[in-house]
């Protein structure tokens, strides 16, 4: 049986944590580039990701990303994918997910999270706490959605992008790569790639 071992140690990760456990996903040991001082959830340290070693010994193991950055996160990912490594979604238990989702590897779903049917996440994506991914939305790989935010119908956001807590997305709306939406904002247009937007009704700042 493969070990599970998580792969960051601070405020994100113990929210990974404590999906894994709602699965019953007992995680033994943990990866950072060093060893932390506290230990809320009593694990071994097994080394920094990226030494040979722990790579070599993450192979006959279930790994899980535990980090909110989507570009440490994205490295991260395709790093242990380099080495064969597996990465499983989680779902927490308290989460809704239709049947008729796809969810792609290395992605994590919050507890009060809802996926609707024919939404497409991709992989290495955030679904935090309590969004709304609504019909046919399509999330690209290495997104992460915060804390309450709503996506309606059919919204489209791209690569690395962050959806800020409890921002709105009006249905059809196509959101770029790198783009970066504010907390609360109301998003009614589509947004290029690589821009920052804030406020309700939304405007680009960056």
């Amino acid at each position: 049986m493969k070990k599970d071992v998580i792969i960051g140690y601070s405020g994100h990760a113990f929210v990974v944590l404590d999906v894994l456990k709602s699965c019953n996903i007992n995680v033994l040991a943990y990866c950072e580039h060093i060893k932390k001082q506290q230990n809320p959830y009593n694990l071994v340290y097994w080394g920094y990701e990226k030494n040979s070693e722990v790579l070599n010994n993450l192979q006959n193991c279930n790994v899980y990303i535990g980090i909110g950055s989507n570009l440490i996160r994205k490295n991260i990912y395709y790093l242990l994918q380099q080495h064969n490594i597996s990465m499983p979604s989680v779902i927490h238990k308290n989460a809704t997910v239709s049947a008729m989702a796809k969810i792609d590897l290395a992605t994590v779903i919050m507890p009060g999270v809802v996926i609707n049917s024919m939404a497409t996440i991709g992989k290495g994506v955030i679904c935090n706490s309590s969004s709304i991914i609504e019909h046919e939305c399509e999330l690209a790989d290495f997104a992460h959605i915060a804390p309450g935010a709503t996506l309606a119908g059919n919204v489209k956001v791209g690569q690395n992008s962050f959806v800020g807590a409890n921002a709105v997305i009006k249905e059809g709306v196509v959101i770029g790569s790198n783009v970066i939406i504010g907390a609360g904002s109301v998003v009614i247009n589509n947004i290029a790639d690589n821009k920052t937007i804030v406020g309700n009704p939304s405007k680009i700042i960056k």
